[in-house]
């Protein structure tokens, strides 16, 4: 599983979500895409964000899938993906670029337009109730792209949250019932689609 962070950075609470990961079973890697840098207020999250080398960080996520890859000595496209905010954004890029890599994407609040014709990954997307980032509209255009590429599409909204509500570090946004259903729900997920025989 490769871990993708929101715009915040590599901070703990990634950290822990990578450790989460490899408690339930799976080999998890979260790369740094700041390179070493961390916000702990949206002024600083998003002027890291706006100097992403967006070409650097989608290589940086490819590196990564390969080192992956061949620590957990995978072989074929089982390989997943997580990825909240900024992370999800990039991680659907990534699933875009690399269409063969993955068998399974998950992203927290974060959409991206595009083509998913070629990818033969699932995706399971977890969306707050009321989002200032990601309109209604931008998740209808993101859920009508992947099911028009034939692709299975598991969407939940959850009722009384907001943006960041899987984070618990996010205290103003952090809904604990809604991010232990979300996380429940993707273990399952993540069981189903990466893990069989060959785990």
């Amino acid at each position: 599983m490769l871990v993708l962070h929101a715009w915040w950075g590599l901070n703990d609470f990634i950290r822990e979500l990578a450790n989460r990961l490899a408690v339930a079973g799976f080999t998890a890697f979260a790369p740094d895409l700041y390179r070493g840098a961390t916000a702990s207020t949206r002024d600083e999250a998003e002027k890291l964000a706006s100097g992403l080398d967006q070409d650097a960080a989608q290589r940086d996520i490819a590196a990564s899938a390969a080192g992956l890859r061949a620590r957990a000595g995978v072989s074929g496209p089982r390989l997943g993906i997580i990825g909240l905010s900024l992370g999800a954004f990039l991680g659907l890029g990534f699933t875009q670029e690399r269409p063969s890599d993955l068998s399974a994407v998950v992203v927290f609040y974060g959409t991206r337009e595009g083509r998913y014709a070629e990818t033969k990954a699932a995706f399971l997307a977890h969306f707050a109730e009321s989002d200032e980032f990601e309109s209604d509209s931008s998740i209808r255009d993101f859920e009508k792209a992947v099911r028009a590429a034939g692709r299975e599409l598991t969407l939940h909204r959850y009722p009384g949250t907001t943006h960041w509500f899987f984070e618990a570090d996010r205290p103003d946004a952090y809904n604990a019932a809604a991010a232990d259903l979300a996380w429940r729900r993707t273990v399952e997920f993540l069981t189903r689609h990466l893990k069989g025989p060959e785990s």
